[in-house]
């Protein structure tokens, strides 16, 4: 679908004053006009504008949505379309929907899918075989409520994964999604050792490594965030987002030879041959 817009036709579809527009065009990083100048958007612009309705509605500021959608951009590439994705506000936390995968694009942290518990790549998941043992479909019971409760609900979901755990402590796909709750609380240490735990039950889980060095980051513990991406790769080679975060972290370093290394790893797995 294609099309052309003007101000006054986005303020009435959007049901936005021009100047409640102009906040969401700022938002949307699109160009906001100065009289006399009147031009016109596209229909993908109106999807952007839309999407930005939303999160500011959701309490999300006009600084966080320029931010999630400048990392966005870095993530995906300049010729990526963003409005073909779903964006949304999930609590404190603005989560992108790709149809495949579910992250948080400010922090590069996934989420693990409702229908789905196993990473297996930055883009495909695996469901884990039923459990056998009574005690362990109860654990199951209780990481499906977390995963459905998530959303709407973080303070409930971080309980339904304790009690999963509680029933099966080797569960690790329990022990990340905690670790990201708490993480997004600001917890850091605690988030950290979540993902540890995870770690110690499922030593080749590149989301786990991923994870943790991201919360490794956020503590200045950048020798072994590096550590930790580096991991993650061994078990996921092709893992779009840890080439990029090893990427920026190399350059902060100065380390501008390991910077393009991966920088030119994940623009191969942007762009495939």
């Amino acid at each position: 679908m294609t099309g052309e817009y003007s101000l006054a036709e986005l303020c009435r579809i959007l049901h936005l004053t021009e100047t409640q527009l102009r906040a969401c065009l700022r938002a949307a990083l699109l160009p906001v006009p100065r009289p006399p100048a009147s031009p016109t958007y596209s229909f993908q612009n109106l999807v952007m504008l839309r999407m930005t309705k939303g999160l500011t509605q959701a309490g999300v500021s006009v600084r966080r949505i320029r931010k999630v959608l400048e990392c966005l951009q870095r993530q995906l590439g300049e010729s990526a379309s963003i409005s073909s994705l779903k964006i949304y506000a999930s609590g404190k936390r603005v989560v992108v929907w790709d149809g495949a995968a579910r992250w948080q694009p400010d922090s590069g942290q996934f989420l693990l899918n409702f229908e789905t518990t196993q990473m297996l790549s930055p883009r495909q998941l695996q469901p884990r075989p039923p459990a056998k043992r009574p005690g362990r479909e109860v654990a199951q019971g209780w990481f499906q409520r977390g995963l459905a409760l998530e959303e709407d609900s973080p303070e409930e979901a971080r309980r339904a994964y304790q009690e999963a755990l509680r029933l099966q402590p080797d569960l690790t796909d329990a022990h990340i999604n905690l670790g990201l709750l708490i993480h997004n609380l600001g917890n850091l240490a605690q988030a950290e050792e979540c993902y540890r735990r995870a770690l110690e039950y499922e030593p080749k889980s590149a989301l786990a490594y991923f994870n943790l060095g991201v919360v490794l980051e956020d503590q200045q513990k950048k020798s072994e965030a590096l550590a930790a991406y580096t991991d993650a790769l061994k078990h996921a080679p092709d893992f779009f987002e840890a080439h990029c975060n090893l990427a920026q972290l190399y350059e902060q370093l100065g380390r501008k030879r390991d910077a393009f290394r991966h920088y030119a790893a994940a623009n191969r797995l942007r762009n495939p041959a």
